[in-house]
């Protein structure tokens, strides 16, 4: 009779618990409708799926829905079991190789012992140890050379860089999302770090409180094989005081390597001008020196160095009217009564400084517009015994090309613009650069045998490659190269004449402008076709 009602009992209970799984599979294939079946199904839903067979169509698709889906990840997590068992007997053979030879390739050394914090922190310092961050590298010649990028966060993140590819746009407009966040956390952590605790304690002359309002720009560039680094000024306390810090990413998290405080108020900058005739530049190259140098900036010394006697009483008549209208004196003027050379006369220019002051030298032509910003950056960017700045100038092309569609050409303050139409980053000039008197004479200056024009700059840059000093390479917003006819000698070298027609062609029109001109005949057969 007990057996009989326990039975029982376990039927009921046994109907009651397939009635509940019954209302919860309902209940869960209400919550779990499936978003891809379609029309046809959200209609079986919503009133012809009442019946047994309907339940069962569904429970069937369901149940092979899921099955697909399991056997799908069973495959990949197969796949991935094989590659990781192939991976792993490539690395126990490398490393029983290393062993048997006595060493450990890079990057296992690690794999005989158990990776700790402080492993990885000694990793990271070795390679921000290895990049050249805080010293130069010697480099075997101008190619091995990694330029910066410039980057600013005025009205939005703009940056400057090398041109690449077939579009040759000097400034990446729009930055790529992966890119902007990458250089506004970099400056996000300039912030935390010169608003932090410690840097109360490093710095007793420091600012309150860094925002971004204060950030004037910054250099990066990533050496592929160590890490990439950042090279950021912010505004200091004073006009002229600046801040500058440099973080180091070893491919991994960002790393302080110096936070210091840089007054430029006594950074004197001796600007060295060759020139041979040429009056009417010189004198549109003084407007330019009064507006900057005397009236902005006021810490420069101007040096002439005229080659021959032709046209020189007028030189002198243009600096002694600048003397009597603004009162400035701080300049020198060389007469080099010989023949004309780029390298001689800065080189003359550079021995001629005869105070004891290391002075910060500006190499300089004559056709060459800067603003107060670039001379900010030639005293933040070279320093006495570590580094030295090679500016990417922005050459403008040729105005009665770029302006041909309009009446009035327009002033000279509105053709600076850094765009694809009005010029490109003379990459390859390495004749404007900024370094100090003492690094100058200690590598030997220029090579006084190079006559006339070209090659004489590369020689000194590669000299400074060659050395031990840090190379700042990176575009300059703030410096130009004004257009100007151009012409080659036919007394060059073959070598040389091809390299000055070849600037020639260069500087006049983008591709496109010169591709308008040339095939001007099939431009208007086609818009006549039309």
């Amino acid at each position: 009779m007990l057996k009989r009602w326990l039975l029982a009992l376990v039927a009921r209970v046994g109907l009651i618990a397939l009635g509940l799984c019954c209302c919860l599979l309902l209940f869960y294939l209400l919550a779990c409708k499936p978003s891809h079946y379609g029309k046809q199904q959200s209609l079986m839903w919503s009133g012809g799926a009442t019946s047994k067979e309907g339940y069962m169509a569904l429970l069937q698709e369901r149940e092979d829905s899921h099955r697909h889906y399991i056997n799908g990840l069973t495959k990949q997590i197969s796949e991935l079991k094989e590659a990781l068992q192939d991976r792993t007997q490539q690395l126990q053979e490398s490393l029983n190789k290393a062993k048997s030879k006595g060493i450990l390739p890079q990057g296992l050394e690690s794999l005989h012992k158990n990776p700790t914090q402080s492993d990885l922190k000694e990793f990271f310092r070795s390679q921000l140890n290895k990049a050249e961050v805080n010293f130069g590298a010697k480099l075997p010649s101008e190619y091995a050379l990694i330029p910066f990028d410039t980057f600013t966060l005025q009205a939005s993140l703009r940056v400057y860089q090398m041109e690449t590819g077939l579009t040759r746009h000097p400034a990446e407009r729009p930055v790529r999302k992966d890119r902007r966040d990458e250089l506004i956390g970099c400056v996000e952590t300039a912030l935390h770090v010169l608003n932090g605790p410690q840097q109360h304690l490093d710095n007793t002359m420091r600012k309150t409180t860094y925002s971004p309002s204060d950030f004037i720009q910054g250099l990066t560039r990533t050496e592929r094989d160590r890490g990439s680094v950042y090279e950021l000024t912010f505004k200091g306390g004073g006009p002229q005081d600046f801040t500058q810090l440099a973080l180091f990413r070893p491919f991994g998290p960002l790393m302080k390597v110096k936070s210091e405080i840089v007054n430029t108020h006594s950074l004197l900058i001796n600007i060295i001008v060759p020139l041979s005739k040429r009056v009417d530049t010189f004198r549109q190259f003084m407007e330019n020196f009064r507006e900057v140098c005397i009236q902005k900036d006021g810490r420069v010394h101007l040096t002439v160095v005229y080659f021959g006697r032709d046209l020189i009483d007028q030189v002198k008549a243009i600096l002694d009217q600048t003397t009597r209208e603004t009162r400035f004196r701080s300049f020198t003027l060389i007469q080099m009564n010989e023949e004309f050379s780029r390298g001689r006369g800065l080189d003359v220019g550079a021995r001629a400084w005869r105070r004891r002051q290391n002075v910060l030298l500006f190499f300089c032509d004559v056709d060459i517009h800067f603003s107060a910003d670039f001379l900010t950056s030639c005293r933040l960017n070279a320093e006495p015994g570590k580094k030295v700045y090679y500016p990417i100038l922005f050459s403008l092309y040729n105005p009665s090309i770029v302006y041909s569609n309009q009446t009035v050409r327009p002033s000279l303050q509105k053709q600076l613009e850094i765009r694809k139409e009005s010029g490109f980053w003379r990459d390859f000039g390495f004749g404007m650069t900024c370094q100090y008197r003492s690094d100058f004479i200690n590598i030997g200056g220029f090579d006084r045998s190079i006559k006339g024009w070209g090659m004489e700059d590369v020689h000194l840059y590669r000299k400074y490659l060659h050395s031990k000093l840090m190379v700042i390479r990176a575009p300059s917003r703030g410096l130009f190269h004004l257009w100007h006819e151009k012409s080659c000698s036919q007394e060059l070298p073959p070598e040389k004449y091809k390299m000055c027609m070849q600037t020639k062609a260069m500087s006049e029109a983008s591709y496109g402008q010169l591709a308008e001109l040339l095939f001007k005949r099939e431009f208007e057969l086609h818009l006549n076709s039309q």
